[in-house]
């Protein structure tokens, strides 16, 4: 295997393994004082969750065997995965591909955790982690990328639009909805508690994204570079779209939205990164900005969910529009197969085999989840108690506080 495509694809694995702490503040910034540490640590509990069950039993259901919907039990364990040569085609071992994926799974369970934060009990999350990637994102993730039923579609999906974004924002909206809303909400205005921690997060997880979309060409090349480029200009125009949002509907433009439209760039851009033109992604960042705002700002309140930190609006509205954005923008000189390109070129079959793509995710994600949920409800409380979420999460659940000299409750 070649030394240079190793290392690039090692390096890239340990930046989206640091998009989780990333995420973590984040979303802990985004969220109240008191439930700062519980935010947190459903965050960061991913990495042991996602990295034990990979081993385990998650690379060989996501890719071994030729199924539709699910590989077999070959490689349980990492069982006959080798370090030193590929089967699967790659220009990388097939174990170096394997510590490559295993990052997305984590930040995959990471990133839903954002919709319940504030009154979810710890325990019943823990129990729904496993069980939600062996139903959910190891059958995605074999569909996809493992040769599957959308792979033999041609449903392209660079770097885990429908796998990454779609699954964690539907799972989300579905946890939000069964769990419920936080006690107060409608009738008081929650607001970030660490702005600066929101910055900071951006900051890792747009660091992260580069290897999460540049290393999903799988070798360090042209395919690479380009991803990495694309990723980085719909990052920057989905930021600036969200400023002029903010600035022309409140005058004053937030840098906590300014955050937020700078991920919402990357989630669109991620499942056509290294297949759509260098102006199309400025073009794809730019108008995800206003649908993730209006999913937020207007759908939310219309459909009355409480997605707490829009997991939902960001990474699930943002990779649907991104997955129909890579539908119409895909570059046919930047696809290996004949005939799959976007509809701004004159062909249709990409599109219909996106759709069904997003379609496929959104019921299997939604159905699956919600059995999951509320399976584990039948056994035991999802939530905590009033009082528990009045005290907040951070003593009621963990018994720690980031802050030791505020007592009481905060607004």
């Amino acid at each position: 295997m070649d030394v240079g495509n190793t290392a690039f694809i090692l390096i890239s694995a340990a930046m989206v393994f640091f998009m989780t702490p990333g995420l973590a503040f984040f979303y802990g910034g985004l969220g109240r004082r008191k439930n700062v540490i519980s935010t947190m640590m459903m965050s960061v509990t991913p990495i042991a969750i996602a990295i034990i069950m990979w081993v385990v039993i998650g690379y060989s259901l996501s890719f071994s065997g030729q199924g539709k919907f699910f590989g077999n039990l070959n490689h349980l364990f990492l069982n006959g995965v080798s370090e030193t040569t590929s089967h699967l085609g790659n220009k990388i071992s097939d174990m170096t591909f394997s510590s490559f994926q295993m990052m997305f799974s984590i930040i995959t369970l990471a990133i839903i955790i954002g919709a319940v934060v504030g009154r979810i009990r710890f325990t019943p999350l823990l129990i729904f982690m496993p069980l939600w990637l062996l139903l959910v994102y190891y059958p995605l993730a074999h569909m996809v990328w493992g040769g599957g039923l959308l792979a033999k579609l041609g449903a392209l999906d660079f770097a885990g639009g429908d796998v990454v974004h779609i699954s964690s924002g539907v799972t989300g909206l579905i946890l939000a909805v069964v769990v419920g809303k936080r006690k107060d909400y409608g009738r008081i205005d929650y607001r970030p508690h660490n702005v600066p921690f929101v910055l900071l997060g951006t900051a890792i997880l747009a660091f992260g994204w580069l290897g999460f979309n540049a290393g999903s060409a799988l070798s360090a090349d042209s395919s690479a570079t380009h991803a990495f480029m694309t990723t980085m200009l719909s990052a920057a125009s989905g930021m600036l779209s969200w400023i002029l949002i903010e600035k022309k509907l409140h005058a004053k433009p937030s840098l906590v939205g300014s955050s937020t439209g700078l991920v919402a760039g990357l989630v669109a851009i991620t499942p056509g990164a290294g297949y759509v033109s260098i102006a199309s992604s400025l073009l794809i960042g730019f108008l995800v900005s206003p649908v993730c705002y209006f999913a937020i700002s207007v759908l939310k309140q219309k459909l009355d969910y409480d997605d707490a930190l829009d997991a939902f609006g960001c990474h699930g509205v943002g990779g649907i529009f991104g997955g129909l954005a890579t539908s119409v923008f895909t570059t046919p000189g930047l696809t290996s197969e004949s005939g799959n390109f976007g509809l701004l070129y004159g062909s249709t079959h990409l599109l219909t085999a996106i759709l069904i793509g997003i379609l496929l995710t959104i019921i299997w994600t939604g159905v699956s989840s919600f059995i999951i949920i509320k399976a584990i409800s039948y056994f035991m409380p999802l939530r905590v108690s009033q009082k528990e979420e009045a005290l907040g999460l951070d003593d009621s659940e963990h018994k720690e506080t980031a802050y030791p000299t505020f007592m009481g409750m905060d607004s």
